[in-house]
């Protein structure tokens, strides 16, 4: 995953990937897609963001940034 954040966010509330899609709004191949892709959408991320009650910046950090 090039976003690590979002993995652990989403683990720490428990929630499966089709859980995490269905609460901002997505299907499931919508959100998988995104993932392998490295690309999700500004919205979107500003759900999760609000979601996991965290920044913006916090959750688009890359698996790079982290190291």
């Amino acid at each position: 995953m090039k976003f690590p954040n979002i993995e652990a966010e989403r683990a720490r509330l428990g929630l499966t990937k089709a859980d995490l899609a269905d609460l901002i709004g997505v299907s499931y191949r919508t959100f998988y897609n995104w993932e392998q892709s490295g690309k999700f959408q500004l919205d979107a991320m500003q759900r999760m963001a609000e979601l996991f009650n965290c920044s913006l910046d916090y959750l688009a950090q890359t698996k790079e940034e982290n190291e």
